[in-house]
């Protein structure tokens, strides 16, 4: 995202209230869908994706009683843009400590753009198993016209269409003082 410090929000489309309205939301869409949470396999795509996956995992296992297996991608070295983040990229952790085969997994991240983040995940995703199904969970869906790639997401908190020089930040307590989503523009 680059200069951060010198983007200004235009406005707040998500509080901290509809943030967690939208993940029950998700969760439930997402046991409702899999007819339960058996062989669910939740895993956030880092850095925003880990803390909304986690938010999941709870409400999933508060629905249910079971709690579904969890997981980690860091798609750095996965990413097709690589030679761009720099010469020695910071890589964190991938953790997916339980054998993906058969499982449903759904990969979490928070906002859906290009596709391209997701397209790093599934590339990633398959070096680690064969799930029997991939889906795709998503704070905040920016629209079709900005996709680069043809991925969809198959559970969305929030459709936010926005204009190429908007910037969505999706602002969580783990990583900022605010819960809450926000579009931003340069000056």
């Amino acid at each position: 995202m680059g200069d951060e410090a010198n983007l200004v929000e235009k406005s707040r489309i998500m509080d901290s209230t509809a943030m967690k309205r939208a993940l029950r939301r998700l969760s439930t869409e997402i046991v409702e869908t899999n007819r339960g949470s058996e062989d669910l396999y939740i895993v956030g795509v880092r850095r925003r994706g880990v803390p909304l996956a986690e938010r999941i995992v709870d409400k999933i296992e508060a629905l249910e009683g079971t709690r579904p297996l969890y997981g980690i991608l860091d798609i750095t070295l996965y990413r097709d843009d690589l030679s761009t983040v720099g010469t020695n990229p910071i890589v964190n952790r991938t953790e997916l400590e339980h054998d993906l085969d058969g499982k449903i997994v759904v990969l979490v991240d928070d906002v859906l753009y290009t596709g391209r983040t997701i397209r790093a995940a599934m590339d990633q995703l398959m070096d680690f198993g064969r799930p029997r199904k991939v889906q795709l969970a998503v704070l905040v869906d920016r629209g079709k016209e900005h996709r680069e790639l043809p991925i969809q997401a198959d559970f969305v908190g929030k459709f936010v269409p926005t204009k190429q020089t908007e910037i969505i930040k999706v602002m969580l307590k783990e990583y900022d003082d605010v819960e809450a989503v926000g579009i931003f523009e340069k000056p």
